[in-house]
């Protein structure tokens, strides 16, 4: 009972959280990554190695079942490369949930996340060139449909 109830409650929390992400608008066209620019690139892998790897993967793989809630009741991170879901939220807003945290992000400081705001770690400049090079490795397609829904926001 006590494990469903928790599940549950992952799941409700998940979903609050992709709602408030996709419809963060507020942003929208104000980021611009760089997938293309190999210097950048070169500089968000090193600091994705550093700084992302232990919890999402050396590989962009995320955590394992990291769509369930682990032990503490909190989703462990997802993927990043073409499996998960990071290529389906604006570049506003996966800036402001690397900058930010999650909590922040939503406006709701109860919110728990294992997730860690990076704004007192990285630069802006640094933020965009890790989310650049985690755009880089998507495939093509998803690259391109991703530049198409920020061009029409």
């Amino acid at each position: 009972m006590k494990r469903g109830l928790i599940a549950g409650l992952g799941i409700v929390a998940a979903g609050g959280l992709w709602f408030a992400l996709a419809g963060d608008k507020s942003q929208a066209g104000t980021i611009r990554l760089m997938p293309g620019d190999a210097a950048i690139v070169a500089e968000g892998a090193e600091l994705y190695a550093a700084h992302c790897a232990s919890c999402h993967g050396a590989d962009l793989q995320g955590a394992p079942n990291w769509q369930s809630p682990n032990s503490g009741g909190r989703l462990p991170a997802p993927p990043h490369d073409a499996s998960g879901h990071s290529w389906h939220h604006d570049s506003a807003t996966l800036f402001a949930l690397t900058k930010l945290g999650v909590a922040e992000m939503i406006g709701d400081p109860t919110y728990k996340s294992d997730m860690p705001a990076f704004g007192e770690t990285l630069t802006d400049d640094q933020i965009i060139a890790v989310l650049s090079y985690i755009k880089s490795t998507w495939p093509q397609s998803i690259r391109d449909s991703h530049d198409m829904r920020e061009d029409q926001s």
